[in-house]
């Protein structure tokens, strides 16, 4: 496992200097199953095939997370970062306002999926491209 593909993923999605498909095509390519993002600890766990892990710590300040889900504001997240008009900080501020706990990324799934505090979630499928 090469964590070092996890680590720039990462660092380089909050430098704001890789987009969310270079990401997914770079982590498949290592063989990364999916990788779940935990907010509130504010770290991110990657998950390969044969069961082997790898935490790396989410550095970023952002705001708590808000007390109700907002389906409706994690999707209008979503469509705004995928159109490339804000970067990954401002798609976290966003989810966490949006009461978003934690997400997890299906990579051979082409879904995420998106919790809230009592179990709300939204399941956004890849956009085709």
């Amino acid at each position: 496992m090469n964590t070092q593909i996890m680590e720039e993923a990462n660092t380089r999605s909050l430098q704001g200097t890789i987009t969310f498909g270079e990401v997914v095509k770079n982590l498949l390519a290592e063989g990364v199953e999916s990788y779940h993002a935990d907010l509130v600890r504010r770290e991110k766990t990657y998950y390969m095939p044969d069961g082997q892990t790898h935490l790396e710590k989410l550095n970023y300040q952002g705001p708590a997370t808000a007390r109700d889900f907002s389906q409706e504001a994690v999707i209008a997240a979503l469509r705004t970062i995928q159109k490339g008009e804000i970067n990954y900080v401002e798609f976290l501020n966003r989810i966490l306002k949006a009461g978003c706990t934690q997400y997890t990324v299906f990579l051979q799934g082409k879904k995420a999926i998106y919790f809230g505090r009592k179990g709300e979630f939204y399941v956004e499928n890849f956009p085709n491209r």
